[in-house]
């Protein structure tokens, strides 16, 4: 890294964009599984009085698109380079090879565009990648970014920033992944690397949560409310500190479930095999080492299927009930915006009511934190887009009439607001 070129560069160019260079600390967070309706309940009911400051203020809270599948690490990864999975690479967390094999798309090596953190580092300037979860960790890193998650904080140090030991930083252990707590403790983590830093610290800082509070509680449930009472203290400090804030969500989250609490689920690999359909590969992209989550049940798969096959496999799911989208290979690229060697021969969507999954027999449900509720599919793609201070520019009229997607967060802080040193 040269700090002379961090002086002289004003913009830098990622994936076909530009981006100037921030002349202030920025944030931006990430909360995963932040449906719209979380923040409108909480709003609502004045549980973020310091979010609602911000806005007041001049800031502007609009909605915006995810990235389908609506899923953590794709999601992640195009807010972080600015560009959809057709290009970084990643639309989901696995894929089938030509062997018949799945890919766990969580090497580094697999990606395909560099990030906007990353690029800023090469032009000297100080950037931070904070996340709850460690796989997504490892991506986001990519490139050299200094980067920590609170899965593997202890013992882990930021020498970048004059960090030995992250947990003695923040003053207290971290709590696990699926601990209610993990989100806030990633805040934490990034407030004190820029307390400890001084002059040094994060120009660019990004904070990923967990949706673990998500998948457990829906809007106005107690755990909620705690969840984003805590966020909104930390938003405050944050703000004092003279941060310029934007926030997204890297999908929403619906209930899976009906009236009983009983999973409502679409087993395809079953489905298929009472329909007669010889060879089929159900691939869930949703599928990672968090079961405990959602028992790798989303709203989105991939079918692999043979070619004299699939018409038979389009007329079985036409009459499925909650099953929404069906599209082959060449379409799903470009509905999707995915990169046509990572998916499945078909792309199958779900209502927001239903998950789809394999065999019933594949899935443990017996670890979920509640009733099923997940995401995937259209109705989670839905999440805010919060800007601290007013948007001006060429991006303006856009982002006011809710045409973005989350990836445009990064252009919206750095290109079209005040970048003025606070």
């Amino acid at each position: 890294m040269n700090p002379a070129t961090a002086t002289a560069a004003t913009t830098v160019r990622v994936n076909g964009r530009e981006y100037r260079v921030p002349r202030r600390p920025t944030l931006v967070l990430t909360v995963d599984g932040g449906a719209p309706a979380y923040l409108d309940d909480a709003l609502a009911r004045g549980l973020m009085p310091r979010l609602a400051e911000i806005l007041a203020a001049g800031g502007a809270y609009r909605r915006g698109l995810a990235e389908m599948p609506s899923l953590t690490n794709p999601n992640n990864l195009s807010i972080v380079t600015g560009a959809p999975p057709a290009v970084h690479g990643v639309p989901g967390n696995y894929c089938r090879l030509p062997d018949g094999s799945e890919l766990l798309l969580n090497d580094p090596g697999l990606l395909r565009a560099p990030s906007i953190h990353a690029v800023l580092r090469e032009a000297g300037v100080p950037v931070l990648m904070v996340t709850a979860k460690d796989k997504l960790r490892r991506l986001l890193g990519n490139g050299g970014v200094p980067s920590v998650s609170v899965e593997r904080a202890a013992g882990a140090a930021l020498p970048e920033f004059g960090v030995a030991d992250v947990e003695r930083l923040v003053g207290e252990p971290a709590p696990g992944v699926y601990d209610p707590e993990a989100s806030a403790y990633a805040m934490r983590i990034g407030l004190a690397v820029h307390r400890r830093a001084g002059a040094a610290a994060p120009r660019l800082l990004y904070v990923s949560l967990t949706d673990r509070v998500q998948h457990a509680a829906a809007p106005g449930d107690p755990l909620a409310d705690r969840f984003h009472a805590g966020v909104d203290r930390l938003l405050g400090e944050y703000r004092e500190a003279g941060f310029l804030i934007g926030i997204t969500a890297d999908h929403g989250m619906s209930a899976k479930h009906g009236p009983d609490g009983a999973p409502e689920v679409v087993y395809l690999a079953d489905l298929l095999d009472a329909a007669g359909v010889v060879g089929h590969h159900v691939v869930l992209p949703i599928t990672d080492p968090y079961v405990r989550h959602h028992g790798a049940l989303g709203s989105f798969a991939w079918l692999h299927v043979p070619a004299d096959q699939r018409a038979l496999v389009r007329r079985t799911l036409a009459g499925v009930p909650g099953v929404e989208e069906v599209y082959e290979r060449a379409e799903s690229a470009l509905v999707y915006g995915h990169p046509v060697d990572r998916i499945g021969d078909l792309s199958v969507a779900a209502a927001a009511g239903t998950a789809l999954g394999g065999r019933r027999g594949e899935h443990d449900l017996s670890g979920l934190h509640g009733a099923l509720r997940s995401h995937g599919g259209r109705h989670e793609q839905v999440v805010p887009l919060i800007v601290s201070e007013p948007v001006t520019g060429p991006v303006a009229d856009a982002f006011h009439a809710g045409l973005l997607h989350s990836r445009d967060l990064h252009a919206l802080l750095l290109n079209g607001t005040g970048q003025e040193v606070a």
